[in-house]
């Protein structure tokens, strides 16, 4: 049987503009076996997955559990736990982690001001290799756990320190689908070596984007209308582009890119259909799924302020 990963690969299904949207991750290691909603479905205490959800909610936040790759039975569960937190906006990203026996504390964080980018002090600032997320929870959808933990099992085998299976990063279909932090550059259908450039890429500061779903400091047209100037101009440097407004509303969106030296794009980005209808998930209805199709790069005459955090105007 056909499984929806395999359907959107066939049809071509664009992968642009389809990354999650968050500013800030919260990830949580977490051993053992995931349910769908594995915040309350995991060796994590419910409640504290059910506090963790109602604290990120509207702050930019989003909270994922995260696990080496290999067996997860329940005697592998930790009694210390792994934290990282990102924040992904360009010329302000940092990744740092701590290590803790209680999950019950990150509830003390502010996650208001993690959304903004403030750490208040959380932990040490991440010394090592870029993390590589890669989603593998076969609970939500069985192509994650068919290609995704294979995928890990391999970055992992090869030496890839930075590598980890999460629970949910969305767009099953997109599997094998793969987050990069600190930079917060999402992927879909990925091989180990591609995987593996994408990593040299990210450690020494730079995007490909081969196979690149967007930037998940940004909603869904900014991810497109960015990844359609790296690609017009062949910029690679990793917080040269930031995405500063966003005018209009589905379906068509003009969306202003700044470079950090100055220079400033308009970019006019189309909400779309994809056709013939697919699965957006194994054993779900056939849908068309929403796109993003960028219309025109235009550069703009004038420099844009820097600055700006990617504001949105009806």
């Amino acid at each position: 049987m056909s499984t929806c990963a395999t359907a959107s690969r066939d049809l071509d299904e664009p992968l642009a503009g389809t990354a999650a949207t968050a500013r800030t991750w919260l990830l949580v290691e977490q051993s053992g076996p995931w349910g769908a909603k594995a915040l309350t479905s995991s060796h994590l205490d419910p409640e504290v997955g059910r506090a963790l959800e109602k604290a990120a909610e509207g702050t930019g936040v989003r909270v994922a559990l995260i696990r080496r790759p290999g067996r997860h039975a329940d005697c592998y569960a930790p009694t210390r736990h792994q934290v990282y937190v990102a924040h992904t906006l360009p010329g302000r990203t940092w990744l740092r982690s701590e290590v803790t026996d209680d999950p019950r504390r990150l509830l003390d964080l502010d996650f208001t001001a993690l959304g903004a980018g403030d750490h208040g002090g959380f932990g040490t600032p991440h010394t090592g290799a870029p993390l590589a997320l890669v989603c593998t929870n076969g609970k939500r959808d069985r192509c994650c756990a068919l290609l995704g933990r294979p995928l890990a099992a391999e970055l992992a085998a090869a030496g890839e320190e930075g590598a980890w299976e999460i629970t949910h990063l969305g767009g099953h279909r997109f599997s094998p689908t793969l987050l990069v932090l600190p930079y917060g550059y999402a992927y879909g259908r990925t091989g180990t070596h591609a995987v593996k450039e994408i990593l040299a890429a990210a450690r020494a500061g730079r995007v490909i984007t081969e196979g690149c779903r967007g930037s998940s400091a940004w909603e869904r047209p900014g991810q497109a209308a960015e990844l359609a100037v790296r690609t017009s101009t062949g910029e690679e440097t990793a917080e040269a582009l930031t995405v500063v407004d966003t005018e209009g509303a589905a379906p068509r969106w003009e969306v202003t890119v700044a470079h950090s030296d100055g220079r400033s794009w308009r970019v006019t980005v189309a909400q779309g259909a994809s056709r013939p209808p697919r699965p957006e998930s194994c054993g779900a209805a056939l849908k068309t799924p929403a796109r993003m199709d960028v219309v025109a790069v235009r550069q703009a005459s004038a420099s844009v302020a820097q600055g700006a955090s990617g504001r949105r105007r009806p």
